[in-house]
């Protein structure tokens, strides 16, 4: 069996992705119903999740991280 033990190496650039990710989907979706986007309301952070890409390279990881990220928008 391999264990991933580099999580904490690569959280950063994670939630960094993640909270990219999210503002550029609230954009599109602000965009889409003729809002403005505003501030962060809430965020937060759900679990680290690791699992084998394939069953045939057990060692090649996976890693995923959601975050729910809550826009203001304006009109």
């Amino acid at each position: 069996e391999y264990s991933f033990t580099k999580l904490n190496d690569v959280k950063p650039d994670m939630i960094e992705e993640a909270t990219k990710n999210a503002r550029e989907v609230a954009e599109k979706f602000a965009k889409d119903s003729q809002s403005s986007l505003g501030k962060i309301k809430r965020a937060t952070q759900g679990q680290f999740s690791i699992y084998d890409r394939d069953s045939n390279t057990p060692y090649i990881k996976k890693v995923r991280v959601v975050s729910t990220v809550q826009y203001y928008l304006s009109d």
